[in-house]
């Protein structure tokens, strides 16, 4: 027997919460769920940019709020005036020390913090989200081959997807999945490579499978067929352009 399966095409009247929606894949994100008919409400710490990107973007609400604060999260959630269908976290970047230049108890704060964040935003998150709703995570592939200075980035990217096959089960019918970009061409990267910036993107154009770097709308496009995929949960989504096929 062949089953009636019908997935959305849009987000049409569907609440979106992005948070880290000021800039980079947060900002893509919050734009492509606008064009596909839905409505927004953007997070972000910094007041100023957020303000900015709500106005191009025409966001429902926004909110200031520091997503590694637990408490904030949870007035962030319980302020909001209903219930949403999907929630998109990109909060959280890569931390990046040799071992012996590394504070310990920085490493700790750093790794405690986005594990933190990520059970901060399911747990609060996923107490306003509709039945088959999304919660949608923005992870990373940059520790998947070692290198030094990747300890703690390298423990994370590990941690990540066996926390959301968890949660998945956890707080089903909500449905938890992990997005996993490697180098995406945004202004966190900008400011981690500074002047190296354009090597690295030449690098990667003449070196990637698909022949250009991945940007920020690559990834928000991946996130929204999340958010209407209803048959999807608990899974990791690497999306580098073919990055890790290719030697070091």
């Amino acid at each position: 027997m062949v089953s009636d399966v019908s997935l959305p095409r849009d987000l049409a009247g569907r609440t979106v919460v992005v948070i880290g929606a000021s800039s980079g894949i947060g900002l893509a994100t919050a734009r492509q769920v606008r064009r596909h008919g839905g409505r927004v409400v953007m997070a972000g710490r910094d007041r100023q940019r957020l303000d900015r990107a709500a106005a191009e973007v025409g966001a429902e609400r926004t909110a200031t709020v520091d997503a590694a604060d637990p408490g904030a999260l949870r007035r962030f959630f319980a302020d909001l005036p209903g219930p949403v269908d999907h929630v998109v976290s990109t909060a959280g970047a890569p931390w990046y020390m040799p071992l012996a230049e590394m504070d310990v108890d920085e490493a700790r704060a750093v790794f405690g913090q986005r594990l933190a964040l990520t059970l901060g935003v399911a747990k609060y998150g996923a107490a306003v989200v509709r039945d088959a709703g999304t919660l949608v995570f923005v992870g990373g592939t940059g520790g998947r081959r070692p290198a030094v200075g990747g300890a703690v980035t390298s423990a994370l990217t590990a941690a990540l997807p066996a926390l959301t096959a968890a949660l998945a089960l956890e707080l089903a019918p909500v449905r938890v999945n992990l997005v996993a970009p490697g180098f995406v061409d945004t202004p966190l990267s900008a400011s981690l490579l500074g002047d190296r910036l354009e090597e690295r993107r030449e690098q990667l154009r003449a070196s990637l499978p698909i022949r250009r770097v991945v940007g920020p709308d690559d990834v928000a496009a991946l996130a929204v067929h999340l958010m209407c995929n209803e048959a999807v949960t608990g899974a990791t989504y690497d999306i580098d352009g073919g990055q890790q096929l290719v030697p070091p």
